[in-house]
């Protein structure tokens, strides 16, 4: 059994005195967006694992021995927010959260999402991505990727959560109401 959070509500509080927060999802859902966002609010430092771990120029993947070193310098750090999939290294991340942020939101949304990112970077690199990923178009095996996830990636990461960190709390947000009204509830100044 998941130790779920029921509510955006419930987890205000867990929010405002952790330290360490994982945020994992589909890719397009919102991810960075709710990360880098909390950093700001929360005062803990954001990590894209896309850009500091994954990836290097040129979209080259990093070889896994080096991610997981990297990974695991930086889940040694006392505080930080990191965002990011790749459930083989929930053994790593899961031990040292305090909560987890699973953005959960249809796979349409998400689907509209990496298309709309890919016009609106297109030949330039994001934010939260490695310097040299220059952004491009999505292909049909990333398409084919967000389609499926969860049924391909979320039994991996549910997997892993039960091995690696069961009682660690966990909000799932299925909708980007539900991360606005997070936000607005920890920062009120915020448009919710």
């Amino acid at each position: 059994m998941l130790a779920h959070i029921p509510t955006v509500d419930d987890a205000v509080d867990a929010l405002r005195s952790a330290r360490r927060i994982l945020v994992f999802g589909c890719s397009g859902g919102g991810k960075s967006t709710l990360s880098q966002n909390l950093s700001g609010i929360l005062g803990l430092r954001y990590v894209s694992l896309d850009r500091e771990v994954f990836w290097l120029p040129g979209w080259v993947l990093r070889p896994r021995t080096e991610q997981r070193t990297l990974i695991a310098g930086i889940v040694a750090e006392d505080r930080w927010i990191i965002d990011g999939n790749n459930p083989k290294s929930l053994d790593l991340r899961l031990p040292r959260a305090d909560i987890v942020l699973w953005v959960r939101v249809p796979r349409w949304l998400c689907l509209w999402s990496i298309v709309k990112r890919g016009f609106v970077y297109h030949g330039r690199t994001r934010p939260d991505m490695a310097p040299g990923c220059v952004e491009q178009m999505p292909d049909w095996q990333f398409i084919s990727y967000v389609w499926n996830f969860e049924r391909d990636d979320v039994p991996e990461f549910i997997e892993g959560i039960h091995l690696h960190g069961p009682s660690v709390p966990i909000l799932q947000l299925k909708r980007r109401a539900a991360m606005n009204r997070l936000l607005h509830r920890l920062d009120p100044q915020l448009e919710p």
